[in-house]
């Protein structure tokens, strides 16, 4: 973990970017003081979902696909 006042960040943003990207957590300090942690963001996943991933893991009734109540259906319609 690296500790830096604003001054010195802003002076050399780009040393410390590069230490960010290695893994590396930066605290932000004014006059000494903690105010701000700068941590690397994670990779985003690239490996795409495996299809039935929840296989099996719940059911769905047969009533789910049956038309909703009128009183219901005039709600999302802003109906009263």
């Amino acid at each position: 973990m690296i500790r830096l006042n604003i001054h010195e960040a802003k002076t050399n943003l780009s040393k410390y970017l590069n230490a960010l990207s290695s893994g590396e957590r930066i605290i932000l300090c004014k006059r000494n003081v903690p105010i701000a942690e700068i941590r690397p963001i994670d990779p985003p996943l690239t490996d795409s979902r495996p299809i039935g991933l929840a296989k099996g893991e719940f059911a769905v009734s047969d009533s789910f696909f049956e038309p909703l109540p009128d009183d219901i259906l005039d709600a999302f319609y802003g109906k009263e």
